[in-house]
């Protein structure tokens, strides 16, 4: 392919390269979050239960569970296109967050539960490993670039001033807590 060729496909690749990147961080960024959101669901009485039978089964059988929640959201993700091309755009932006945002979840604790069973497949744990380079190669060179460091930074700043904020919210609601326990003992007659 001629150079101009070259710098022309890169060109328009690099809106798609660059979506796809924002996607992959995104959701790296939620899974740890989500998977203990997940755990703790989990550990309702009755999902104990069906979290132990995931634990228990065999490679393959782990594999098909595993997939499982990709394909259940395939009809989701057409009712959100559906919404968006009959006009209902931010109704189907909503649901295509909600959806990645759930299947997120839902495939991180499903992985947790399903990990030792998909590593006794040789091909598994081969793409696994082969993926697991890539994702550390990418986030190395997206590390080094000084927009992420900006970012970075930026999201630090944001992060520490919202729990300083939410600290004094978090104030703010036990002052008025005591206040109404002191009222209600004031005005409630004593026990005998």
């Amino acid at each position: 392919m001629p150079p101009i060729g070259r710098f022309l496909k890169r060109l328009l690749a690099a809106p798609f390269v660059l979506v796809a990147i924002v996607i992959i961080l995104f959701e790296d960024w939620l899974w740890d979050d989500l998977a203990r959101l997940a755990a703790a669901i989990g550990r309702l009485p009755v999902l104990r239960h069906v979290e132990a039978f995931i634990v228990r089964l065999p490679p393959y059988a782990a594999l098909a569970f595993f997939a499982a929640p990709t394909l259940l959201l395939v009809p989701v993700k057409l009712a959100a296109l559906y919404l968006i091309s009959h006009g209902r755009a931010t109704l189907g932006l909503l649901v295509v967050v909600a959806a990645k945002v759930v299947g997120t979840a839902l495939v991180a604790r499903i992985f947790g539960l399903t990990h030792p069973a998909l590593l006794q497949i040789a091909w598994f744990a081969w793409l696994h490993a082969r993926l697991l380079g890539l994702k550390e190669r990418v986030y190395g060179a997206i590390r080094s670039t000084g927009v992420y460091r900006m970012a970075r930074a930026l999201y630090g700043r944001v992060r520490a001033a919202l729990t300083a904020w939410l600290e004094t919210r978090r104030g703010a609601w036990r002052r008025r807590w005591a206040a109404t326990q002191r009222l209600l003992r004031r005005r409630s007659p004593p026990r005998p």
